[in-house]
């Protein structure tokens, strides 16, 4: 009788969480990801008493051998038991870590989640499951503390983030294991899992044992501070945003450009911008505020974005990690394709528009093919509406362009003469004249 209370106020807990709180998942296809190990055999078991619209996919990774597919022939089995449909899916693991250099534990982890968001997609699954529960969210917070991070690291795993739902994070890993051994489940263990060469076994089985010790309430209390984090989070994010509104000037497909003035005007400049620019990957905090009063050009970089002082501006974009791109034009093309946009040659009658990103040049001046490139090193042109020649960086500078800008902007070229600052300004040589005898307009869309 105790037993069977026991899991009646288990399963009860899990529906009143579920009903109260992922509505959602009532009357959603799911996919429940799942190792064999407990927490998901649980999670399989609970859903499948609350009548979800439940499939199973589990990864193999190929990393214990004969252990690995014991794992798989168990969640079959387990699919099979439960009437649930399932998807199987193997990986060499190894290889893709070594490929990607990347840890063994990083390169299953993103193994993982790239299949099961691609099966959602092709499959049209609304939500995935995963097991984390309680015990997983202090572990992950520990982790991020441990390393250094900022409000939104210690605010725990979410519970909803995209496709991803986890409604095992109010349970512990205690009462999961007697809901199990109660219910008679049976479930796999990983071996790996009591390793402590890895920093959350290590968390596990060493570290917070103790702080149990210390405080047998430790989850309810690491849940009470989550709740007050989160709330904190809540206030900076409202307040970040705030300045946020005021500071974006501009955005552009290469870059987003903020005021200055604005954050400086805060009492913390430092804190507001680990608020906007950490999700980037910068980590060199002094380096970012010293940005805000650096001479022009000055720059920081995290691996995938850089920060750019122009100004009275900082410049965010990515890391442009492709080589300089070089098109030829031969005379019979119509239309070229770039990475900037469309370009289109077309006869012309005579001269309609002065728009920036249309130009009419003679062209029995031209030499073909033409070429598109970044411009060189010591290039020259004779801008129109302009008296003599001009270096084209002495043009930049005089156009006031920023960095990006400049890095973002291309010539066309006749032979090794400038033909068009492509949107900006064309050179006088190639112009329409009275002599003209072809005009050959040229357009980017």
């Amino acid at each position: 009788m105790i037993i069977s209370l026991y899991i009646w106020l288990m399963f009860n807990r899990f529906k009143t969480h579920v009903n109260s709180n992922l509505e959602l998942l009532r009357s959603a296809k799911i996919v429940l990801a799942i190792s064999g190990g407990i927490d998901s055999v649980v999670l399989s078991h609970l859903c499948k008493d609350l009548k979800l619209n439940i499939a199973l996919a589990h990864c193999n990774f190929n990393l214990r051998g004969i252990e690995s597919d014991d794992d798989e022939d168990f969640v079959l089995q387990l699919a099979e038991d439960l009437d649930f449909k399932v998807f199987i899916q193997r990986f060499d693991t190894e290889v893709y870590a070594k490929e990607n250099k990347l840890s063994i534990q990083m390169a299953a982890r993103e193994l993982r989640y790239n299949w099961f968001e691609e099966l959602a997609e092709q499959l049209k699954f609304d939500y995935i499951l995963t097991a984390h529960h309680a015990d997983d969210n202090l572990e992950t917070f520990l982790i991020n503390f441990t390393r250094g991070t900022g409000l939104e690291g210690l605010t725990g795993i979410p519970e909803i983030n995209g496709k991803f739902v986890r409604p095992l994070l109010p349970f512990s890993s205690k009462a999961i294991e007697a809901y199990a051994k109660e219910n008679n489940i049976t479930w796999r263990d990983d071996s790996s899992n009591k390793s402590v060469k890895y920093l959350r076994n290590k968390l596990r089985h060493q570290v917070i044992p103790i702080l149990k010790e210390i405080n047998p309430s430790l989850l309810q209390s690491f849940q009470a501070t989550l709740n007050n984090l989160k709330d904190t989070s809540d206030i900076v994010e409202e307040s970040t945003n705030a300045v946020l509104k005021r500071a974006i000037e501009t955005i552009d497909g290469n870059h987003i450009a903020f005021k200055i003035t604005e954050f400086k005007k805060v009492n913390n400049p430092k804190a507001y911008l680990f608020e906007v620019f950490n999700t980037y990957g910068f980590t060199e905090w002094n380096d970012v505020v010293d940005l805000l009063d650096a001479e022009t050009g000055k720059q920081v970089f995290s691996k995938t974005h850089r920060l750019i002082k122009n100004r009275t501006q900082l410049l965010l974009s990515e890391i442009n990690i492709e080589g300089s791109e070089m098109i030829s034009i031969l005379e019979n093309q119509n239309q070229v394709q770039t990475s900037f946009g469309t370009l289109f040659f077309d006869e012309a009658d005579a001269v309609f528009s002065k728009e920036p990103n249309v130009i009419y040049v003679d062209r029995k001046k031209l030499e073909f093919p033409l070429t598109i490139s970044k411009h060189k090193e010591g290039d020259v042109f004779y801008p129109i509406g302009m008296s003599g020649k001009k270096k084209v960086s002495k043009y930049f500078k005089d156009e006031k362009l920023s960095l990006l800008d400049k890095e973002n902007t291309w010539i066309l070229y006749s032979g090794n003469d400038v033909v068009w600052v492509i949107n900006r300004r064309a050179d006088n040589r190639f112009r329409v004249t009275e002599n003209t005898k072809q005009i050959l307009k040229i357009e980017l869309e």
